[in-house]
């Protein structure tokens, strides 16, 4: 298969610390949605779920465990080599969602039948808002469809950038915008 490699500068978008990977780099991977990929970030192995940035590339969070292993921080440079990877880790299931799951079996069944992919794509169609009543309204249409037999969400753009933290309208941020969030915290 083949390595993907390329250096970076992480980015700090909120609160958050994002690794963008250059135009080149994601043109190499096999779709310009969301892609999982394993590798090397500064010599550490990783195994990452690469994000869309709506604009035809592709990012990740740093968590903290991987700053600190990898010794990740604003202004210094990221050494990463990846490949794409075809075994999807499980997604973490927000409570709200594992609520809706235990109770309803029908829906749950469906769940734990499809791919950890599919999987993926309903948590981050679920989580692209940050209003709380869209969120449970997505959540209700979800079981609601998945009880219907349906896989995967519909009218449901998988290259767009989904993370309301940090991006707006479909697209990564830059590190001097800001997101609706951060203006009503100030």
């Amino acid at each position: 298969m083949l390595t993907i490699r390329f250096k970076t500068t992480p980015l700090k978008i909120g609160e958050w610390i994002i690794l963008r990977l250059p135009e080149g780099a994601s043109a190499k991977l096999p779709s310009r949605g969301m892609t999982l990929v394993e590798g090397t970030i500064n010599g550490c192995r990783s195994k990452i779920v690469l994000e869309p940035d709506g604009k035809g590339s592709h990012w990740f969070r740093v968590d903290s465990g991987l700053r600190q292993v990898a010794g990740i921080d604003t202004g210094g440079t990221v050494t990463i080599a990846v490949e794409p990877s075809k075994e999807w880790p499980e997604p973490e299931i927000p409570a709200d969602l594992k609520k809706a799951l235990e109770s309803d079996q029908q829906a749950n069944a469906l769940w734990v039948e499809i791919t950890p992919m599919a999987r993926w794509d309903w948590l981050r169609w679920i989580r692209a808002t940050n209003n709380r009543e869209t969120r449970s309204h997505r959540i209700e249409v979800a079981m609601s469809k998945l009880k219907s037999g349906e896989r995967r969400p519909c009218c449901f753009n998988r290259n767009q950038c989904t993370e309301p933290e940090v991006s707006k309208n479909g697209v990564l941020i830059g590190p001097a915008q800001t997101t609706n969030q951060e203006r009503r915290r100030r």
